[in-house]
Protein backbone atom coordinates (compact mmCIF):
# COMPACT_ATOMS: atom_id res chain seq x y z
CA UNK A 1 0.00 0.00 0.00
CA UNK A 2 1.13 3.50 -0.98
CA UNK A 3 -1.06 6.00 1.04
CA UNK A 4 -3.83 5.58 3.75
CA UNK A 5 -6.33 7.85 3.39
CA UNK A 6 -7.94 8.69 6.50
CA UNK A 7 -11.62 10.27 6.60
CA UNK A 8 -13.30 11.46 9.41
CA UNK A 9 -16.95 11.72 9.81
CA UNK A 10 -17.17 15.37 9.03
CA UNK A 11 -15.50 14.96 5.62
CA UNK A 12 -17.07 12.82 3.60
CA UNK A 13 -16.52 14.19 0.16
CA UNK A 14 -15.41 11.99 -2.46
CA UNK A 15 -13.91 15.32 -4.74
CA UNK A 16 -12.08 16.07 -1.39
CA UNK A 17 -7.44 16.77 -1.39
CA UNK A 18 -7.57 13.63 0.17
CA UNK A 19 -8.33 11.82 -2.76
CA UNK A 20 -6.02 14.16 -4.85
CA UNK A 21 -3.98 11.66 -6.76
CA UNK A 22 -5.64 8.86 -5.34
CA UNK A 23 -4.91 5.49 -6.67
CA UNK A 24 -7.12 2.34 -6.15
CA UNK A 25 -4.18 0.10 -7.01
CA UNK A 26 -1.84 1.10 -4.59
CA UNK A 27 -3.98 3.49 -1.91
CA UNK A 28 -6.81 2.87 0.52
CA UNK A 29 -9.43 4.65 2.52
CA UNK A 30 -9.91 3.91 6.62
CA UNK A 31 -12.75 5.26 8.83
CA UNK A 32 -13.65 4.30 12.07
CA UNK A 33 -16.60 4.60 14.31
CA UNK A 34 -14.95 5.29 17.86
CA UNK A 35 -16.36 4.42 20.72
CA UNK A 36 -14.97 8.15 22.55
CA UNK A 37 -17.11 9.82 19.80
CA UNK A 38 -20.32 8.74 21.37
CA UNK A 39 -19.26 11.07 23.96
CA UNK A 40 -17.66 14.63 24.50
CA UNK A 41 -16.16 14.87 27.89
CA UNK A 42 -18.23 13.62 30.43
CA UNK A 43 -21.61 13.91 28.15
CA UNK A 44 -23.44 11.15 26.42
CA UNK A 45 -24.12 12.51 22.98
CA UNK A 46 -27.77 12.86 20.98
CA UNK A 47 -28.63 9.31 19.57
CA UNK A 48 -29.73 11.09 16.68
CA UNK A 49 -26.26 12.50 16.16
CA UNK A 50 -25.01 9.45 16.55
CA UNK A 51 -27.20 7.79 13.65
CA UNK A 52 -26.63 10.78 11.72
CA UNK A 53 -22.81 10.90 11.92
CA UNK A 54 -22.33 6.64 11.51
CA UNK A 55 -25.65 6.26 8.78
CA UNK A 56 -23.32 9.36 6.79
CA UNK A 57 -20.23 7.70 7.24
CA UNK A 58 -21.60 4.42 6.05
CA UNK A 59 -23.32 5.44 2.99
CA UNK A 60 -19.97 7.35 2.29
CA UNK A 61 -18.06 4.20 2.75
CA UNK A 62 -20.50 2.18 0.50
CA UNK A 63 -20.20 4.85 -2.53
CA UNK A 64 -16.80 4.46 -1.94
CA UNK A 65 -16.54 0.70 -2.48
CA UNK A 66 -19.09 0.56 -5.55
CA UNK A 67 -16.78 3.07 -7.43
CA UNK A 68 -13.47 0.41 -6.01
CA UNK A 69 -11.93 2.09 -3.41
CA UNK A 70 -10.57 -0.41 -1.00
CA UNK A 71 -12.01 0.94 2.88
CA UNK A 72 -10.64 -0.13 5.68
CA UNK A 73 -14.24 0.57 7.52
CA UNK A 74 -14.58 -0.24 11.79
CA UNK A 75 -17.95 -0.30 12.77
CA UNK A 76 -19.10 0.04 16.45
CA UNK A 77 -20.75 -3.48 17.04
CA UNK A 78 -24.22 -4.49 18.57
CA UNK A 79 -22.47 -5.79 21.56
CA UNK A 80 -20.42 -3.90 23.21
CA UNK A 81 -16.58 -4.43 23.66
CA UNK A 82 -16.68 -6.61 20.90
CA UNK A 83 -14.80 -3.83 18.36
CA UNK A 84 -10.96 -2.85 19.45
CA UNK A 85 -9.69 0.36 20.85
CA UNK A 86 -11.96 2.57 22.04
CA UNK A 87 -10.64 6.40 20.96
CA UNK A 88 -10.23 6.97 16.72
CA UNK A 89 -5.92 7.29 17.20
CA UNK A 90 -6.11 3.67 19.09
CA UNK A 91 -7.67 2.04 16.55
CA UNK A 92 -5.73 3.32 14.05
CA UNK A 93 -2.28 2.57 15.65
CA UNK A 94 -3.51 -0.94 16.04
CA UNK A 95 -4.64 -0.71 11.88
CA UNK A 96 -1.23 0.72 10.20
CA UNK A 97 1.44 -2.36 11.23
CA UNK A 98 -0.86 -4.73 8.96
CA UNK A 99 -2.01 -2.18 6.37
CA UNK A 100 1.94 -0.96 6.34
CA UNK A 101 0.99 1.91 4.36
CA UNK A 102 4.13 4.66 2.96
CA UNK A 103 2.33 7.34 4.75
CA UNK A 104 -0.77 8.82 5.72
CA UNK A 105 -2.99 11.16 4.44
CA UNK A 106 -6.10 13.05 6.15
CA UNK A 107 -7.88 16.10 4.98
CA UNK A 108 -7.08 19.19 7.58
CA UNK A 109 -9.64 17.79 11.17
CA UNK A 110 -12.16 20.43 11.77
CA UNK A 111 -11.14 19.44 15.43
CA UNK A 112 -7.69 20.71 16.78
CA UNK A 113 -7.04 17.56 19.57
CA UNK A 114 -7.78 15.30 16.59
CA UNK A 115 -5.12 16.69 14.13
CA UNK A 116 -2.77 16.82 17.63
CA UNK A 117 -3.39 12.98 17.98
CA UNK A 118 -2.96 11.90 14.40
CA UNK A 119 -0.04 13.72 14.20
CA UNK A 120 1.64 11.43 17.34
CA UNK A 121 0.03 8.25 16.15
CA UNK A 122 2.06 9.01 13.14
CA UNK A 123 5.09 9.88 14.79
CA UNK A 124 5.06 6.91 16.88
CA UNK A 125 4.84 4.83 14.02
CA UNK A 126 7.47 6.60 12.40
CA UNK A 127 5.29 7.57 9.15
CA UNK A 128 4.78 10.54 7.26
CA UNK A 129 1.68 12.39 7.65
CA UNK A 130 0.00 14.38 4.67
CA UNK A 131 -2.64 17.13 6.03
CA UNK A 132 -4.00 18.45 2.72
CA UNK A 133 -5.82 22.08 2.76
CA UNK A 134 -9.69 21.73 2.93
CA UNK A 135 -11.13 22.85 -0.45
CA UNK A 136 -14.89 22.93 1.13
CA UNK A 137 -13.59 26.56 2.52
CA UNK A 138 -13.73 29.61 0.63
CA UNK A 139 -10.62 30.66 2.38
CA UNK A 140 -7.61 28.80 4.09
CA UNK A 141 -6.76 29.25 7.92
CA UNK A 142 -2.98 30.96 6.96
CA UNK A 143 -5.54 33.08 4.73
CA UNK A 144 -7.42 34.30 7.58
CA UNK A 145 -4.28 34.52 10.22
CA UNK A 146 -2.59 37.01 6.93
CA UNK A 147 -6.16 39.16 7.82
CA UNK A 148 -5.87 39.12 11.44
CA UNK A 149 -2.28 39.71 11.43
CA UNK A 150 -1.58 43.21 13.52
CA UNK A 151 -5.28 44.28 13.47
CA UNK A 152 -6.61 45.38 17.03
CA UNK A 153 -9.90 43.77 16.29
CA UNK A 154 -11.09 41.06 14.15
CA UNK A 155 -14.41 42.34 12.82
CA UNK A 156 -16.85 39.93 11.12
CA UNK A 157 -17.89 42.64 8.77
CA UNK A 158 -14.39 43.18 7.95
CA UNK A 159 -13.94 39.92 7.06
CA UNK A 160 -17.38 39.38 4.97
CA UNK A 161 -16.72 42.29 2.74
CA UNK A 162 -12.92 40.82 2.12
CA UNK A 163 -14.73 37.74 0.84
CA UNK A 164 -17.14 39.06 -0.72
CA UNK A 165 -14.98 41.05 -3.38
CA UNK A 166 -12.36 38.16 -3.82
CA UNK A 167 -14.96 35.81 -4.93
CA UNK A 168 -17.65 38.02 -6.46
CA UNK A 169 -20.72 37.07 -4.28
CA UNK A 170 -23.22 39.51 -4.54
CA UNK A 171 -21.08 41.93 -6.30
CA UNK A 172 -21.87 44.90 -8.92
CA UNK A 173 -18.30 45.54 -10.28
CA UNK A 174 -16.66 46.91 -7.22
CA UNK A 175 -19.41 47.52 -5.40
CA UNK A 176 -21.96 45.51 -3.20
CA UNK A 177 -25.11 44.53 -4.90
CA UNK A 178 -28.00 46.90 -4.65
CA UNK A 179 -25.41 49.69 -3.51
CA UNK A 180 -25.02 48.21 0.16
CA UNK A 181 -23.42 45.28 2.28
CA UNK A 182 -25.37 44.85 5.04
CA UNK A 183 -29.52 44.39 4.96
CA UNK A 184 -29.85 43.95 8.33
CA UNK A 185 -32.41 46.65 8.87
CA UNK A 186 -34.58 44.97 6.69
CA UNK A 187 -34.49 41.53 8.58
CA UNK A 188 -34.43 39.94 12.02
CA UNK A 189 -38.29 40.97 12.49
CA UNK A 190 -40.93 39.22 15.29
CA UNK A 191 -44.09 37.67 13.29
CA UNK A 192 -45.94 39.43 15.37
CA UNK A 193 -49.21 38.09 17.20
CA UNK A 194 -50.52 36.39 13.68
CA UNK A 195 -47.35 34.08 14.47
CA UNK A 196 -45.44 32.37 11.13
CA UNK A 197 -48.78 30.70 9.82
CA UNK A 198 -48.21 27.33 7.33
CA UNK A 199 -44.94 26.28 5.67
CA UNK A 200 -44.47 24.08 4.04
CA UNK A 201 -42.39 20.89 5.49
CA UNK A 202 -38.72 19.84 4.22
CA UNK A 203 -38.21 17.11 2.44
CA UNK A 204 -37.93 13.66 4.70
CA UNK A 205 -36.08 10.87 3.83
CA UNK A 206 -36.72 7.22 5.35
CA UNK A 207 -33.93 5.18 6.79
CA UNK A 208 -32.64 2.70 4.39
CA UNK A 209 -31.13 -0.79 5.44
CA UNK A 210 -27.76 1.10 5.95
CA UNK A 211 -29.51 3.83 8.36
CA UNK A 212 -31.56 1.06 10.29
CA UNK A 213 -28.74 -0.99 10.86
CA UNK A 214 -27.24 2.18 12.65
CA UNK A 215 -30.64 2.75 14.47
CA UNK A 216 -30.09 -1.01 15.59
CA UNK A 217 -26.97 -0.45 16.98
CA UNK A 218 -27.95 3.01 18.81
CA UNK A 219 -30.79 1.67 20.19
CA UNK A 220 -28.59 -1.37 22.06
CA UNK A 221 -25.26 0.13 22.90
CA UNK A 222 -26.70 4.21 23.50
CA UNK A 223 -30.22 3.42 24.45
CA UNK A 224 -29.80 5.81 27.23
CA UNK A 225 -28.04 8.76 25.59
CA UNK A 226 -30.56 11.87 25.41
CA UNK A 227 -33.06 12.07 22.66
CA UNK A 228 -34.48 9.27 20.56
CA UNK A 229 -34.51 8.48 17.16
CA UNK A 230 -38.48 8.16 16.54
CA UNK A 231 -38.83 9.69 13.01
CA UNK A 232 -35.51 9.93 11.79
CA UNK A 233 -35.88 11.43 8.50
CA UNK A 234 -32.52 13.57 7.72
CA UNK A 235 -30.51 13.60 4.74
CA UNK A 236 -27.87 11.01 4.76
CA UNK A 237 -25.92 11.42 1.17
CA UNK A 238 -25.13 14.17 -0.80
CA UNK A 239 -27.77 13.80 -3.35
CA UNK A 240 -30.26 14.11 -0.14
CA UNK A 241 -28.44 17.30 0.77
CA UNK A 242 -29.29 18.59 -2.30
CA UNK A 243 -32.63 17.67 -2.13
CA UNK A 244 -32.83 19.91 1.24
CA UNK A 245 -30.73 22.81 -0.62
CA UNK A 246 -33.45 22.96 -3.22
CA UNK A 247 -36.23 23.08 -0.53
CA UNK A 248 -34.62 25.72 1.15
CA UNK A 249 -34.01 27.82 -2.15
CA UNK A 250 -37.91 27.37 -3.78
CA UNK A 251 -39.70 27.46 -0.38
CA UNK A 252 -38.00 29.26 2.68
CA UNK A 253 -35.37 31.63 0.99
CA UNK A 254 -37.84 34.19 -0.06
CA UNK A 255 -38.91 35.10 3.25
CA UNK A 256 -35.67 33.88 5.45
CA UNK A 257 -33.70 37.02 6.13
CA UNK A 258 -37.17 39.33 7.57
CA UNK A 259 -37.95 35.97 9.80
CA UNK A 260 -33.97 34.73 10.80
CA UNK A 261 -34.40 35.49 14.32
CA UNK A 262 -37.95 34.88 15.47
CA UNK A 263 -39.09 32.11 17.03
CA UNK A 264 -42.44 30.90 17.97
CA UNK A 265 -44.10 27.75 19.85
CA UNK A 266 -43.65 24.28 17.97
CA UNK A 267 -41.74 26.65 15.64
CA UNK A 268 -38.81 24.29 15.31
CA UNK A 269 -37.33 25.31 11.53
CA UNK A 270 -39.45 28.08 10.61
CA UNK A 271 -37.51 29.69 7.61
CA UNK A 272 -34.27 27.91 7.87
CA UNK A 273 -32.77 26.07 5.75
CA UNK A 274 -31.07 22.86 8.48
CA UNK A 275 -28.36 23.08 5.64
CA UNK A 276 -25.95 23.07 8.85
CA UNK A 277 -25.60 19.49 9.81
CA UNK A 278 -25.12 18.94 5.56
CA UNK A 279 -22.55 21.47 5.32
CA UNK A 280 -20.48 20.54 8.08
CA UNK A 281 -20.06 16.78 7.40
CA UNK A 282 -19.01 18.48 3.38
CA UNK A 283 -22.57 16.22 2.37
CA UNK A 284 -22.82 19.62 0.53
CA UNK A 285 -20.27 23.00 -0.59
CA UNK A 286 -20.52 26.05 0.94
CA UNK A 287 -20.19 27.05 -2.68
CA UNK A 288 -23.21 25.23 -4.14
CA UNK A 289 -25.32 27.10 -0.89
CA UNK A 290 -24.33 30.65 -1.88
CA UNK A 291 -24.33 30.04 -5.84
CA UNK A 292 -28.17 28.48 -5.65
CA UNK A 293 -29.26 31.45 -3.46
CA UNK A 294 -27.29 34.11 -5.09
CA UNK A 295 -29.15 32.66 -8.71
CA UNK A 296 -32.62 32.66 -7.03
CA UNK A 297 -32.16 36.65 -6.80
CA UNK A 298 -30.97 37.21 -9.89
CA UNK A 299 -33.63 35.39 -11.53
CA UNK A 300 -35.61 37.46 -9.04
CA UNK A 301 -37.29 34.50 -6.92
CA UNK A 302 -36.13 35.98 -3.88
CA UNK A 303 -35.52 39.67 -2.52
CA UNK A 304 -31.68 40.66 -1.85
CA UNK A 305 -32.26 40.96 2.21
CA UNK A 306 -32.93 37.12 2.32
CA UNK A 307 -30.29 36.36 -0.32
CA UNK A 308 -27.75 38.04 1.60
CA UNK A 309 -29.04 37.08 4.98
CA UNK A 310 -28.27 33.94 3.85
CA UNK A 311 -24.73 34.46 2.10
CA UNK A 312 -23.46 36.43 5.46
CA UNK A 313 -23.95 33.48 7.44
CA UNK A 314 -22.39 30.96 4.66
CA UNK A 315 -19.14 33.42 3.20
CA UNK A 316 -19.24 35.44 6.38
CA UNK A 317 -19.38 33.52 9.53
CA UNK A 318 -18.99 30.51 8.86
CA UNK A 319 -15.26 31.14 7.41
CA UNK A 320 -14.72 33.54 10.31
CA UNK A 321 -15.38 31.85 13.16
CA UNK A 322 -13.34 28.48 11.50
CA UNK A 323 -10.49 31.35 11.16
CA UNK A 324 -10.96 32.28 14.74
CA UNK A 325 -10.50 28.96 16.15
CA UNK A 326 -7.47 27.60 14.27
CA UNK A 327 -5.77 31.07 14.71
CA UNK A 328 -6.36 30.71 18.56
CA UNK A 329 -6.13 27.06 19.57
CA UNK A 330 -5.15 25.57 21.93
CA UNK A 331 -5.46 28.39 24.60
CA UNK A 332 -8.98 29.74 23.22
CA UNK A 333 -10.55 26.31 24.86
CA UNK A 334 -9.33 27.73 27.94
CA UNK A 335 -10.67 31.21 28.02
CA UNK A 336 -13.38 31.94 31.04
CA UNK A 337 -13.31 35.47 31.00
CA UNK A 338 -16.05 36.34 32.73
CA UNK A 339 -14.41 33.64 35.68
CA UNK A 340 -17.85 31.53 35.27
CA UNK A 341 -17.64 27.61 37.29
CA UNK A 342 -21.59 26.64 37.32
CA UNK A 343 -22.88 23.01 35.82
CA UNK A 344 -25.85 23.09 33.87
CA UNK A 345 -29.09 23.41 35.03
CA UNK A 346 -31.22 20.03 35.16
CA UNK A 347 -33.30 21.61 32.04
CA UNK A 348 -30.67 20.97 29.66
CA UNK A 349 -30.84 17.58 29.84
CA UNK A 350 -34.44 17.02 30.60
CA UNK A 351 -36.38 19.96 28.88
CA UNK A 352 -38.48 20.09 31.96
CA UNK A 353 -38.87 23.76 33.13
CA UNK A 354 -41.84 26.18 33.51
CA UNK A 355 -40.28 28.96 31.34
CA UNK A 356 -42.07 28.07 28.19
CA UNK A 357 -38.58 29.96 26.25
CA UNK A 358 -36.64 27.30 27.39
CA UNK A 359 -39.42 24.61 27.22
CA UNK A 360 -39.86 24.72 23.76
CA UNK A 361 -36.23 25.48 22.64
CA UNK A 362 -35.15 21.81 24.85
CA UNK A 363 -38.31 20.18 22.76
CA UNK A 364 -36.06 21.19 19.56
CA UNK A 365 -33.13 19.99 21.00
CA UNK A 366 -34.21 16.71 22.61
CA UNK A 367 -36.84 15.94 19.70
CA UNK A 368 -34.45 17.11 16.63
CA UNK A 369 -30.72 17.30 17.95
CA UNK A 370 -31.17 21.16 16.46
CA UNK A 371 -32.28 24.62 17.42
CA UNK A 372 -31.96 27.37 15.00
CA UNK A 373 -29.43 30.46 15.73
CA UNK A 374 -31.42 32.35 17.88
CA UNK A 375 -32.86 29.59 20.11
CA UNK A 376 -28.87 28.53 20.67
CA UNK A 377 -27.99 32.22 21.43
CA UNK A 378 -30.73 33.67 23.00
CA UNK A 379 -32.53 31.50 25.13
CA UNK A 380 -29.97 28.50 25.69
CA UNK A 381 -27.21 30.82 25.54
CA UNK A 382 -28.28 33.35 27.33
CA UNK A 383 -29.67 31.65 30.47
CA UNK A 384 -26.20 29.72 30.51
CA UNK A 385 -24.44 33.03 30.29
CA UNK A 386 -26.78 34.49 33.23
CA UNK A 387 -26.51 31.51 35.16
CA UNK A 388 -23.08 31.27 35.25
CA UNK A 389 -22.41 27.89 33.89
CA UNK A 390 -18.48 27.23 32.80
CA UNK A 391 -18.34 28.15 29.05
CA UNK A 392 -15.95 25.12 28.47
CA UNK A 393 -18.87 23.17 29.76
CA UNK A 394 -21.59 24.94 27.41
CA UNK A 395 -19.57 23.92 24.56
CA UNK A 396 -19.31 20.48 25.29
CA UNK A 397 -22.49 20.39 25.99
CA UNK A 398 -23.26 21.69 22.37
CA UNK A 399 -21.05 19.26 20.80
CA UNK A 400 -22.98 16.78 22.73
CA UNK A 401 -26.70 17.58 21.80
CA UNK A 402 -26.81 19.01 18.17
CA UNK A 403 -26.43 16.86 14.69
CA UNK A 404 -24.55 20.23 13.09
CA UNK A 405 -21.92 20.18 16.24
CA UNK A 406 -17.72 19.93 15.30
CA UNK A 407 -15.33 21.58 17.24
CA UNK A 408 -14.05 23.98 15.03
CA UNK A 409 -17.50 25.78 14.32
CA UNK A 410 -19.21 24.87 17.94
CA UNK A 411 -16.24 26.10 20.55
CA UNK A 412 -16.04 30.25 19.19
CA UNK A 413 -20.24 30.03 19.03
CA UNK A 414 -20.41 29.13 22.15
CA UNK A 415 -17.47 29.67 24.77
CA UNK A 416 -17.01 33.27 22.23
CA UNK A 417 -20.00 34.43 21.24
CA UNK A 418 -22.40 33.16 23.40
CA UNK A 419 -20.87 32.71 26.83
CA UNK A 420 -18.25 35.84 25.81
CA UNK A 421 -15.80 33.33 27.77
CA UNK A 422 -12.91 34.95 24.90
CA UNK A 423 -13.23 38.36 26.56
CA UNK A 424 -14.39 40.09 23.21
CA UNK A 425 -12.64 37.90 20.58
CA UNK A 426 -15.93 36.99 18.87
CA UNK A 427 -18.40 39.88 19.92
CA UNK A 428 -17.69 43.43 21.52
CA UNK A 429 -20.32 42.73 24.06
CA UNK A 430 -21.83 40.27 26.02
CA UNK A 431 -24.86 38.88 24.44
CA UNK A 432 -26.83 39.53 27.52
CA UNK A 433 -30.72 40.72 27.84
CA UNK A 434 -33.42 39.87 29.79
CA UNK A 435 -36.46 38.29 29.53
CA UNK A 436 -37.98 41.17 27.56
CA UNK A 437 -35.88 40.24 24.50
CA UNK A 438 -38.11 36.76 24.23
CA UNK A 439 -40.74 38.60 24.79
CA UNK A 440 -40.10 40.98 21.83
CA UNK A 441 -39.28 38.11 19.36
CA UNK A 442 -41.48 35.39 20.66
CA UNK A 443 -44.75 34.17 22.19
CA UNK A 444 -42.93 32.48 24.29
CA UNK A 445 -44.04 34.46 26.90
CA UNK A 446 -48.07 34.41 26.62
CA UNK A 447 -49.27 32.26 29.20
CA UNK A 448 -45.81 31.93 30.68
CA UNK A 449 -46.31 31.76 34.66
CA UNK A 450 -43.07 34.26 34.36
CA UNK A 451 -43.45 37.90 34.00
CA UNK A 452 -40.38 39.10 31.86
CA UNK A 453 -41.00 42.93 32.98
CA UNK A 454 -40.15 41.56 36.93
CA UNK A 455 -36.96 41.24 38.19
CA UNK A 456 -38.36 39.92 41.87
CA UNK A 457 -41.10 38.08 43.29
CA UNK A 458 -43.03 34.74 42.47
CA UNK A 459 -43.48 35.58 39.14
CA UNK A 460 -40.29 37.01 38.32
CA UNK A 461 -38.82 35.34 35.21
CA UNK A 462 -35.53 33.60 36.11
CA UNK A 463 -34.28 35.35 32.54
CA UNK A 464 -34.75 38.95 33.90
CA UNK A 465 -33.73 37.98 37.11
CA UNK A 466 -30.30 36.71 36.43
CA UNK A 467 -29.95 39.22 33.78
CA UNK A 468 -29.73 42.17 36.08
CA UNK A 469 -27.73 40.01 38.41
CA UNK A 470 -25.70 39.83 36.32
CA UNK A 471 -24.66 42.75 35.45
CA UNK A 472 -24.38 43.75 39.24
CA UNK A 473 -22.03 40.92 39.63
CA UNK A 474 -19.84 42.20 36.08
CA UNK A 475 -20.26 45.88 36.20
CA UNK A 476 -16.19 46.20 37.12
CA UNK A 477 -15.21 44.19 34.26
CA UNK A 478 -18.27 45.69 31.91
CA UNK A 479 -17.45 49.59 32.78
CA UNK A 480 -14.62 49.97 30.26
CA UNK A 481 -17.41 48.60 27.70
CA UNK A 482 -19.13 51.65 25.22
CA UNK A 483 -21.65 49.16 24.12
CA UNK A 484 -22.96 48.20 27.73
CA UNK A 485 -22.88 51.70 28.92
CA UNK A 486 -27.07 51.66 28.53
CA UNK A 487 -27.10 48.68 30.40
CA UNK A 488 -25.41 50.04 33.57
CA UNK A 489 -26.94 53.01 33.71
CA UNK A 490 -30.49 51.14 33.77
CA UNK A 491 -28.67 48.91 36.48
CA UNK A 492 -28.22 52.06 38.91
CA UNK A 493 -31.76 52.85 38.88
CA UNK A 494 -32.64 49.10 40.14
CA UNK A 495 -30.54 49.92 42.66
CA UNK A 496 -33.28 49.89 45.42
CA UNK A 497 -34.05 46.32 44.02
CA UNK A 498 -30.90 44.81 43.69
CA UNK A 499 -30.68 43.21 47.30
CA UNK A 500 -34.08 41.29 46.73
CA UNK A 501 -33.21 40.85 42.70
CA UNK A 502 -29.41 39.14 44.61
CA UNK A 503 -31.04 36.91 46.63
CA UNK A 504 -33.64 35.32 43.98
CA UNK A 505 -30.97 34.77 41.50
CA UNK A 506 -29.15 32.76 44.22
CA UNK A 507 -31.65 30.95 44.77
CA UNK A 508 -32.56 30.11 41.47
CA UNK A 509 -28.57 28.74 41.29
CA UNK A 510 -29.67 26.59 44.55
CA UNK A 511 -32.43 24.94 43.20
CA UNK A 512 -31.01 23.96 39.94
CA UNK A 513 -32.36 27.46 37.39
CA UNK A 514 -36.02 27.71 38.65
Amino acid sequence: MRDLVIVLGDQLDPASAAFDDFDPTRDSVWMAEAQAETRTGTFPAHQRRLVLFFSAMRHFRDGLRARGVHVCYHALALAPGAERGHGLADILAEDVPRLAPERLVVLEPGDYHVRRSLEAVAETLGLALDIRTDRHFYTTVADFEHWARGRRSLLLEDFYRRLRRRHGVLMDGGSPAGGVWNLDHDNRRAFGRQGPGWIEPPPSFRPDATTRAVMETVTARFGDHPGDMAGFDLAVTPAQAQQVLVHFIDVRLPAFGTWQDAMWTGGHQLYHSRLSAALNMHLITPQACVEAAVAAWREGRAALNHVEGFVRQILGWREYVRGIYWSRMPGYAGLNHLGHEGALPAAYWSGETSMRCMADAMDNVLTNGYAHHIQRLMVLGLYAQLYGVHPYRFHEWHMAMYLDAVDWVSLPNTLGMSQFGDGGVMATKPYCASGAYVRRMSNYCRGCRFDPAKASGPDACPLTTLYWDFLDRHRERLTGNHRMRLQLKNLQRRSEELPAIRAQAAALRDKGGE
